[in-house]
This record gives structure tokens, sequence and C-alpha cells, in this order.
């Protein structure tokens, strides 16, 4: 997802760096003192930092991590934050039948999207059922801010996490008194008013091509979230067969379907990164179904022998 018509304004203050593998991108209209940007940069970039140092795998000493390697069976005290994500990622999980799980975390690894590198060669039935054994976001018990794993599960937050950062940098603009902003993390967006010409946030929604960028549909956007998940920019090919970065929670595997790319509308960053991952594990037909049973504003773009056909 990219930006597309962006303002050249001198009332445009633009603010940007790395964070969770990715980037981050804010833009903010308003008069303000070079004080008053200060406090801006370092509220944005605080927000992101406190997710990554919570809710990263690649860190060995984030509370995730950390959870990761307690025992079983043992209550492991959560901040708030990550409370919250589990709690909603559990919500996503139930909701869409275990399409989103965020304890996919072993076959993610296993298939050589997470920390660990890209295995040598495509794992065997007997891994796959072996990190299936370790699959399972049932396994997890929330209660209050205090999560119990009930099975060795891996938890990978990196389906919902970076859409809560979003939601962080929303929240700290609204508190300093930004009324016109958008955010965006890695692809996430949220929004916030209008432009001072009274146009709104428009976002260009990326034809799923990997060796190109061009757009498919622009988007016009005020106070809402949207999200795409896809699997166009990530994958890798072994024996000229290509394998996507999103897996199957279900069956621990690439899915295979004909679903390029699925973008979410919702009110919350989190609530639109999680359904986006959750309809692309489930493709066109059944992603299709949750999105007209839920009233999820979903746009989906599948492909077929003749082109991409949108939904």
């Amino acid at each position: 997802m990219a930006l597309v018509g962006c303002d050249q304004s001198p009332q445009a203050h633009r603010f940007e760096g790395p964070i969770f593998g990715t980037g981050y991108h804010v833009t903010v209209y308003g008069d303000f003192s070079d004080k008053q940007l200060a406090s801006l940069e370092d509220g944005i970039k605080e927000s992101l930092d406190e997710v990554d140092h919570l809710m990263s795998t690649y860190k060995t000493d984030s509370e995730l991590s950390r959870f990761n390697a307690a025992p079983v069976d043992e209550p492991f005290e959560l901040s708030s934050p990550t409370a919250s994500v589990i709690e909603e990622a559990i919500d996503i999980g139930e909701l869409s039948n275990g399409a989103f799980d965020v304890t996919i975390g072993s076959a993610v690894n296993l298939w050589g999207f997470g920390p660990e590198m890209r295995p040598d060669e495509v794992p065997s039935d007997d891994e796959i059922a072996q990190a299936l054994d370790k699959v399972g976001y049932q396994a997890l018990k929330l209660n209050g801010n205090r999560l119990t794993k009930t099975k060795p599960v891996y938890v990978d937050l990196s389906g919902i996490a970076k859409g809560f950062g979003v939601d962080q940098v929303a929240a700290r603009l609204d508190a300093l008194g930004v009324t016109s902003y958008l955010v965006e993390v890695g692809g996430e967006i949220r929004t916030r008013g209008e432009k001072p010409n009274g146009q709104p946030w428009r976002i260009a929604v990326e034809k799923p091509v990997s060796r190109e960028r061009s757009v498919q549909r622009v988007l016009e956007l005020e106070d809402v979230a949207v999200a795409t998940s896809g699997d166009y920019r990530n994958y890798y090919e072994e024996d000229g067969q290509r394998f996507s970065h999103t897996i199957d929670p279900r069956t621990g595997r690439p899915i295979t379907h004909h679903l390029a790319s699925v973008t979410v509308v919702s009110e919350r960053s989190a609530t639109a990164d999680g359904l986006a991952t959750a309809l692309e594990v489930l493709g066109p037909e059944k992603g299709m179904a949750l999105a007209n049973r839920e009233d999820i504003a979903a746009y989906f773009i599948v492909k077929t022998n003749e082109g991409f056909k949108t939904e």
C-alpha cells in the first residue's frame, strides 16, 4: 500500500525511520513550533519503540520472547499493551475458526519466515507435523494480564503488532491535539481528519505483482485504518515452486490458493491487520463469506488466468 497525491504544503510535517524490520512514515498537518514538532517526533518514536520492545520475536529480551521461553502451565505477567493484543488476536482466531493464529510461530520459523534462517530444503511432512503440535491459540489462557500456555507454543504477533503500533502512535497524536494526520508502519495505515484543502487522505492499493509497483485502486479515507495482506512481496522459490510467507495455521504450510491480496478497512489498525491476515489465509471464497457475514469492509484481488479479478 502506498500514499498518493501528497501535498507539499508548508503545513505538512513528516517523520520517518526504521522499526519492526520495516519503516514508519507519519504525516501531520498543523501550525507547530519547533518544540512541539520535537515532542511529536519523540512521542512517535517512543510509542513504536515500546511496542517493539514488548512484542518483537527478534529481540531475545522482549516481553514476548520471554513469554515464549517461559515454562508451560506457569502464569506469566504481561504488560497491558501486550495483553490487549493477545486478547484481540484470540478473538480474531475464534472469529476466523483458526485461520488467524498467533501461535503459528513454530511453523513460520520452520519455513524460514521468522527470526531463524531459511531452511536448506523444503520441510518434510514429519517436520511440519511436529511444528503443528506446537500450534493452537486455544493453548493460550488469558486471565487479566496473566497469560498461561498449556503446551509449548511459540507466539508470533507479526500479524497484528504493526497495526497495534499504528494505533499507539495515533493515540499519542490524538493526546497531543493533532487533528490531521496519517500514520503508516510497514503498509498498515491509520488516518485522522482531512487535509487543509478539505480533501480526504488518498491511499493507493497496489497491484499485487512482485517486480513493479503500480496502482490497482485508490481509497479515500478519513478517521479509519486500513491494512493489506498479500503473498506477492515476501516469498521464496525452491525447484521452481513458490512458497508464500503466509502460513495456514491449520495445515502448517504456505497458502496455495489464488487470493493475491486483501485490504481491510476498520476503525483500528490492529483489527484491520489481524483480519486482513485471516482473510488472506481463508482465500477468496471462504474469506469473502466471512467478510460478508461479519460486515467486514474488505477488497479482494484474486489471480486468474486472464489477470486479476477484484471483489
